[in-house]
């Protein structure tokens, strides 16, 4: 049974960092792509970042220049640095891993709470 289990989260202020970490137990393979996703209170959930097992990265628009997402393989693990926090990042953070064969399988975090406080 694979589980992701995240920390990182919390309380900061506007223009504060915070680095997230979500490690994968369970699993005998390497997920295809490691993400973090996030929701914020009555928005749907979003696309933060995503990093694929070769190393490419995807982030949205929102968070470009401001996040880095970064894994580990060999450890199942992936960050997310989360540096020039603004209010609008306040949200559930969850971590994300697929492994594709000859379907698609997603797993998910349980999340991990972001206040940035103005």
């Amino acid at each position: 049974q694979v589980q992701l289990v995240e920390s990182g989260g919390g309380l900061v202020q506007a223009g504060g960092s915070l680095r997230l970490s979500c490690t994968a137990s369970g699993s005998t393979f390497s997920f295809n792509a490691m993400g973090w996703y996030r929701q914020a209170p009555g928005k749907q959930r979003e696309m933060v970042a995503i990093c694929t097992s070769g190393g490419t990265t995807n982030y949205a628009d929102s968070v470009k220049g401001r996040f880095t997402i970064s894994r580990e393989n060999a450890k199942n693990t992936v960050y997310l640095q989360m540096n020039s926090l603004k209010p609008e990042d306040t949200a559930v953070y969850y971590c994300n891993a697929v492994y594709s064969t000859w379907r698609e399988y997603n797993y998910w975090g349980q999340g991990t709470q972001v206040t940035v406080s103005s």
